[in-house]
């Protein structure tokens, strides 16, 4: 069941990086210029912030099989009509419809997780279906650059879409929930205020609209980044930029199993979550400040970026397993939900600042100064998330007032 996820999560970066690489070189780029290019990223995580803030809620009252095939649907269709737009406007408003979709599926990701993992190992689940964000990054530019070179981009779009209706069948005749924890999946659903009013919930809200920018970060600017700075071509990009996200992937499996064996040694599951975020929270900081005053080429580039996806995959990987934890069944999806309304916001606020202060002052300095510049403020940003996360969330423990809430029904 978990590769249903892991296969999702692919081709859910796949939708998302395809117009990112496809505009980094040839006739996108010329029709989209760099703030533009932030301000239609900003769109996507408009769209991402306010379907979040619903489909967990639905995933929760659907269950993981009608909500899960309801996101694919969406989102598949979605990245079909980009093949279809011819201005920047209408390939914010694809873009639009896109983030609705795709914000459907880390909840019901996590809501899968949570009915088929029991607690010492949704570490490991949650980073093996999370893995698939890198692997869809890692397969992302070969794939693209060469549907693009070969096919051109109307096709591109078109080809990355059956795939996904495919999943879509496959998936449908398939998922079931355990019995065991029928009752419990489909319990009393929490109202949406009295989970926000939730200290962990709020904090861990709070946190994603700064952590989470930084690897959208990575992943939509890394092909401009490449060509701008280093004057690299969509083939160069399409072979070399994956590797960042084979590291993360990495990131993924490894986070997960550090915090499964530092449990196994006696360390209570709570303790061991933070101590797994913050070791891995502070490599993704460290890493993306140190940036500026290393990289002297494309190859350092590369590698700072890598370490710091690894370090925010390993750290992700942890934080997914925090809602399961916490909160009752019937609350999984809603409560990631919720929380990832933060990293919506967050996307849209520093998408745009991104393409704005890198327009600016590339034309004032050059594009090295621009991006070390970013590199700076995203490391800042990661401090910021990771203090909230260890300090503001509360223990990672059952909640008692959630969970008799949910008794309540269930009794």
């Amino acid at each position: 069941m978990i590769s249903f996820a892991f296969v999702a999560t692919v081709l859910n970066y796949l939708h998302r990086l395809s117009f990112n690489y496809l505009t980094a070189k040839g006739p996108l780029h010329d029709l989209i210029p760099d703030d533009a290019f932030g301000y239609i990223a900003a769109a996507f995580f408009i769209a991402y912030m306010v379907s979040n803030a619903f489909s967990g809620f639905v995933i929760d009252k659907l269950g993981t099989r009608i909500g899960y095939s309801l996101s694919m649907a969406f989102w598949t269709t979605a990245g079909i009509l980009h093949a279809l737009a011819m201005t920047p406007f209408q390939f914010g408003f694809f873009r639009f419809l896109l983030g609705i979709g795709e914000a459907g599926n880390w909840p019901a990701a996590i809501k899968l997780t949570s009915e088929w993992f029991p607690p010492n190992e949704r570490s490991t689940a949650s980073g093996i279906f999370n893995s698939g964000a890198a692997v869809g990054a890692v397969v992302a530019p070969p794939l693209i650059a060469w549907l693009g070179i070969t096919y051109g981009w109307q096709i591109t779009f078109v080809v990355i879409g059956v795939l996904g209706y495919l999943w879509l069948a496959l998936f449908w005749f398939t998922y079931y929930t355990p019995k065991k924890v029928v009752k419990e999946a489909k319990a009393r659903i929490i109202p949406p205020l009295k989970l926000i009013k939730n200290r962990f919930v709020s904090g861990l809200t709070l946190s994603k609209v700064f952590m989470d920018p930084v690897w959208y970060f990575i992943t939509f600017w890394i092909g401009r980044y490449l060509a701008d700075v280093y004057g690299w071509n969509l083939a160069k990009i399409g072979w070399f930029a994956m590797f960042p996200f084979i590291v993360a992937d990495f990131g993924n499996i490894l986070g997960g199993l550090f915090t499964q064996f530092i449990i196994k040694k006696g360390i209570e599951i709570h303790k061991a979550r933070k101590i797994s975020v913050g070791i891995f929270g502070l490599i993704m900081a460290l890493s993306l400040l140190s940036g500026p005053f290393v990289i002297n080429g494309p190859t350092g580039a590369l590698i700072i970026l890598a370490i710091a996806g690894f370090g925010y995959a390993a750290y992700t990987a942890n934080t997914m397993a925090f809602p399961a934890d916490v909160v009752p069944k019937s609350a999984t999806a809603s409560v990631w939900g919720i929380a990832s309304v933060g990293a919506g916001l967050g996307g849209v606020i520093f998408q745009s600042i991104s393409g704005v202060a890198i327009k600016n002052l590339s034309t004032h300095f050059d594009y090295t100064i621009a991006y070390n510049a970013v590199f700076i403020g995203y490391g800042l940003m990661t401090l910021i998330g990771l203090a909230i996360v260890l300090f503001l969330t509360g223990p990672l423990v059952r909640n008692s007032d959630l969970q008799a809430y949910v008794d309540k029904e269930i009794a």
